[in-house]
């Protein structure tokens, strides 16, 4: 297939990041100052017109560029999530980057690159791709950690993030060289035709390696080490896109290469997947408890939450990864209007992050209140919230592949986890009122109110997620 036709049919979402963001560059450099405004709208609409291109294409399965990227259902799927991601995190960010005289073109720009990083991640097909998305989507994520470069808190987010983070690069190249030497190719399916049900000791530790470096990426335990730092040290709108389209890549490329690489081997990568999924899990839901910070509240929820994920994908099936892909779906809604509530909390022009400031909201702003209130219940799992259904079918997929264990581990740490999202809803209800906050923007109670409605209304008419999730675990078998 010519390269310029393969652009067109396969590659049309990364095109228009790439291009976009080179033409957003030339016009923040132009305008300078003056160009916020205009690059904010234009990256919205570049993102969206990746996602449309996504969401319209129609092409059968194909790997392209010498295998280095593969275009499927799953990649495709995974995309309109993290590129939603994308778009509402710019959303949150506009009001937060003006109030705090933080209007920088870059800012955009940044976004698009790493969302460009992400998309090629999710579509990596060999070790070479693989590495050059996750460098591509963590180099803007190290930047945007320290955007608030007057802000030690920030800086410091920024410098820890960066620092281990190439740790985690390292330990990545170091795994892929040995499953390169041992395999004797750098693909995905040749590996899976090199490596047998007996793989020698290197292929292990290379295997070890890898999913080392991709749960720093998810922020899963024990690579937890800079989540509750960074997400509250990092902008809040910066930690919104780290808590969401962030996380969508790194679970996907994840699934991926277990899936499709390692399918001889399926007993050795479980049992790590199982180790980390356990581990995140009763971080997650103890570490959280005695959390003040709402920010440090959900960088611990997000660990637990990457916990469950990998509940599913440790079953190995298909069935396992279509839990996946529906968790990170009723995820990614849970998390983004967790976030706009978060960011409408200010008092008087200032922001305020403790979860003592919520006391008494639904008495001062009783539809926050609501909204804020079923975003809790759902991340805790309460039916019929979309939050119940997502752990459900991780849970269903792990008890049909025989991981009882697991799924007792993972009912019982939803429980404690409940603890403190409930907490959250106590203190709204039932404490004495805190300081009103101002009316927050539109965007923020635009982005609450049809998260919240999306979690309500899951039960009622699963349908498109659920044919997408399953439609999209089938191409990987």
């Amino acid at each position: 297939m010519p390269f310029f036709v393969q652009l067109a049919h396969h590659f049309l979402p990364e095109t228009i990041l790439a291009v976009g963001v080179m033409a957003l560059i030339l016009i923040g450099a132009f305008r300078g100052e003056r160009g916020f405004g205009l690059v904010d709208e234009m990256a919205v609409g570049i993102l969206g017109l990746a996602l449309v291109a996504i969401a319209l294409s129609s092409t059968p399965d194909t790997s392209i560029f010498d295998g280095a990227y593969i275009d499927d259902g799953f990649s495709r799927f995974m995309k309109a999530l993290t590129l939603i991601g994308a778009i509402v995190s710019i959303l949150l960010s506009v009001d937060w980057l003006q109030r705090n005289g933080l209007e920088k073109f870059e800012y955009p720009v940044l976004i698009i690159l790493s969302t460009l990083g992400m998309l090629l991640l999710i579509s990596a097909d060999n070790l070479i791709a693989l590495y050059l998305g996750l460098e591509l989507m963590s180099l803007a994520l190290y930047v945007m950690a320290a955007f608030a470069r007057d802000d030690g808190r920030s800086s410091e987010a920024g410098l820890k993030y960066f620092v281990l983070g190439a740790l985690s690069s390292g330990m990545m190249l170091y795994g892929a060289s040995l499953l390169y030497g041992f395999a004797g190719t750098i693909s995905f399916s040749g590996i899976a035709a090199a490596v047998s049900t007996s793989p020698p000791i290197g292929v292990i530790f290379g295997l070890v390696f890898v999913l080392a470096a991709l749960a720093f990426k998810m922020s899963a335990a024990p690579f937890h080490m800079w989540t509750p730092d960074v997400y509250q040290g990092a902008p809040t709108p910066v930690t919104a896109f780290f808590a969401s389209a962030a996380k969508m890549a790194a679970v996907a490329i994840t699934v991926r290469i277990v899936i499709t690489a390692f399918p001889g081997v399926k007993d050795q990568w479980r049992q790590i997947i199982i180790f980390i999924a356990i581990a995140s899990m009763l971080l997650g839901s103890f570490a959280a408890i005695g959390q003040e910070n709402i920010k440090r509240l959900m960088a611990y929820s997000s660990i637990g939450h990457m916990g469950f994920a990998l509940i599913g994908l440790a079953a190995g099936d298909e069935a396992g990864v279509r839990g996946v892909a529906i968790y990170l779906t009723i995820y990614l809604i849970m998390t983004l209007g967790t976030f706009a509530a978060i960011l409408a909390m200010r008092v008087e022009g200032r922001y305020v992050e403790n979860v003592s400031d919520l006391a008494g909201l639904s008495r001062t702003n009783g539809w926050m209140a609501f909204f804020l209130a079923m975003l809790m219940f759902s991340l805790a799992g309460v039916p019929p919230l979309a939050g119940f259904f997502a752990k459900y079918y991780v849970l269903l997929a792990a008890v049909d592949a025989g991981l009882f264990g697991l799924a007792v581990i993972g009912v019982l740490a939803s429980a404690v986890a409940a603890y403190y999202y409930l907490r959250v809803v106590k203190v709204m209800y039932f404490d004495e009122p805190a300081p009103a906050f101002d009316r927050a923007p539109m965007a923020l109670r635009a982005v609450l109110g049809a998260s919240t409605l999306a979690l309500l209304g899951f039960w009622v008419y699963p349908s498109p997620v659920m044919d997408a999730a399953a439609a999209a675990a089938k191409s990987l078998f």
